[in-house]
């Protein structure tokens, strides 16, 4: 009788669960059985933990073998507990010592030659072990990069497992042929673990860096880092005119705040969405790991880079449906793209187009900043803190603001403009009209300012904010509750007069005053005021209704 154990990690979502895995070797009929609510995936690690054992040079026990997956209450699956099966076995048969294995935390596919492949979800499975306690663990090579950004984890990264054995075993260890991109250009099939086909796809996410896509600022060398412009990303002087629109962009990057652009096919709504990511700041560490583990269970981390430092930018086509913008699928809920852009940017281009079930789903994790998915698999709870970008027509034809005419009835304007449904815009702090570029803004109105510069500003007044609110769980405006900041955070006397009479009119909710308040707060921010006077407050409630106040906007 042979018995070991060690231990993996399941993952629900971005949320691990340490799982011990337990071998134990019975006299009897030659059989393998693998308990604790596996699914597929894992319940053929049998004949892949049988085979890579083999063409490692190792025996297979010919006895009664059992492994447990525990707690067996919790759902496993994936093709990770690979490594860890194939260890408690080997110990279980004296290969291994079991001591050696007790307290190790193993992650890894095998292939059938014995080959350690990497799988997805290395990073919140490290960070899951490291909150339990585990100080060391293994997983493979390609991915050993990703488990050492979990402070305080001692990783080894493994080609084989001849290699971990022999490690193990106090042994010489082999030298094991890295395979990768042969010269014919071919993808490494060491990475096809770590991508879901279609992943960046299907959400419209950037994933590529550097000159051809753009996930956001890049640290050091970008906008936020030095002040100079990112080659090959989209830059804010290209946009023409739209001074309202510009600023608008740049309070929605200085204080985290959701923004409604509409106006007229071509008016450049698109352009300004796709570079709010190039002024933002550069993710904090702590923020670069939530996203950088969100990315990794999603199968879409790019290769090579472990750890993600810039803002996400996500647009999704308008036929995408709800399971894919809050999470969902069948079995366990795989993130969607509200998590995708966690910390990001999430931008929805043509938004009456979306299904109005799908725009509606987005309200809870507007207010709470994650997003609870129920299914009958289980509960998964995902990150989902980010930016909200929604561009739209004024009706069918477009036309309806214009000087062209408007060729669509009332009633088609009306029953348009009503696919964004009240609450879902009362949650947005900016509502901007986009007007068509005139032709002296095109053709004479010179170079604009570029997202090096704009960038500059919002970073000093996201850090007026962050010292402003150091004492506490907040960091940005629009993080802050509206009641915090009416009653810690005092504006000038008399500067929400306007404001107030505006609610008591009733075109303007008890959510909406809180929401003209934080816009308030960041355009002081912007201005270097030390708390939003009335003209700052004019300015939110103008950039907040769209309606003409009076207030001069224009970029600080």
């Amino acid at each position: 009788m042979g018995f070991a154990r060690t231990c993996s990690v399941a993952l629900l979502g971005v949320e691990g669960v340490v799982v011990e895995v337990q071998a134990d070797l019975e006299p009897g009929v030659a059989a393998f059985a693998l308990v604790g609510l596996p699914d597929k995936s894992l319940t053929e690690s049998r004949d892949r933990v049988r085979a890579a054992i083999v063409n490692s040079g190792e025996t297979w026990p010919q006895k009664k073998l059992t492994v447990g997956l525990s707690p067996a209450s919790v759902p496993k699956g994936g093709s990770g507990f690979d490594l860890a099966v194939a260890c408690a076995v080997l110990a279980a048969n004296d290969r291994i010592a079991p001591k050696s294995i007790a307290d190790l935390m193993m992650i890894g596919e095998l292939g059938l030659d014995g080959r350690v492949r990497p799988v997805r979800g290395v990073l919140p499975a490290v960070l899951a072990a490291a909150d339990a306690g585990y100080r060391h663990v293994v997983v493979p090579e390609r991915t050993a990069a990703e488990a050492a950004l979990v402070p305080g984890m001692a990783v080894l990264g493994v080609r084989s497992l001849r290699q971990l054995v022999a490690v193990l075993n106090d042994e010489p260890v082999p030298e094991e042929d890295e395979e990768g991109a042969d010269s014919a250009g071919r993808p490494d099939p060491m990475l096809a673990g770590l991508t879901v086909p279609g992943g960046g796809v299907g959400t419209g996410l950037a994933i590529a860096f550097g000159g051809t896509a753009r996930v956001g600022a890049a640290t050091g060398s970008g906008p936020a880092g030095s002040g100079l412009a990112v080659p090959g990303v989209p830059d804010l002087a290209d946009v023409a005119g739209q001074r309202v629109a510009r600023l608008a962009l740049e309070v929605a990057a200085a204080g985290g705040h959701h923004l409604y652009l509409k106006g007229p096919p071509g008016a450049g709504k698109t352009m300004l969405a796709e570079r709010l990511p190039g002024i933002l700041p550069p993710l904090s560490r702590q923020e670069s790991l939530e996203v950088t583990a969100v990315h990794s269970v999603a199968g879409i981390l790019p290769p090579g880079r472990p750890l993600v430092d810039s803002p996400p930018y996500c647009a999704p086509h308008h036929s995408a449906t709800m399971p894919s913008l809050v999470g969902g699928g069948s079995g366990l809920p795989r993130p969607g793209a509200v998590s995708l852009a966690h910390r990001g940017v999430l931008f929805l281009d043509e938004a009456p187009e979306f299904s109005g079930q799908a725009l509606d789903a987005l309200r809870q994790p507007l207010e709470a900043g994650h997003v609870v998915v129920a299914r009958a698999a289980g509960v998964m709870r995902l990150p989902a803190r980010f930016m909200l970008v929604l561009a739209a027509n004024p009706c069918p034809c477009g036309r309806y603001s214009t000087l062209g005419g408007c060729d669509c009835s009332p009633g088609a304007v009306r029953r348009y403009q009503s696919r964004l449904s009240g609450p879902l815009l009362d949650r947005l702090d900016l509502r901007v009209e986009v007007e068509a570029v005139s032709r002296s803004d095109l053709v004479g109105g010179g170079r604009a300012e570029s997202s090096a510069v704009v960038a500059a500003r919002v970073l000093e007044a996201r850090g007026r904010a962050a010292a402003r609110y150091a004492e506490t769980p907040w960091r940005a405006n629009s993080e802050v509750p509206g009641h915090e900041l009416r009653t810690r955070w005092h504006v000038a006397p008399g500067a929400l007069l306007t404001a107030e009479r505006e609610m008591e009119r009733g075109t303007l909710t008890a959510r909406g005053l809180d929401r003209v308040l934080r816009v308030a707060w960041t355009l002081a921010d912007l201005a270097a005021h030390p708390r939003p006077d009335p003209t700052d407050v004019l300015q939110a409630l103008q950039l907040r209704t769209g309606v003409n106040r009076g207030a001069v906007l224009a970029s600080t």
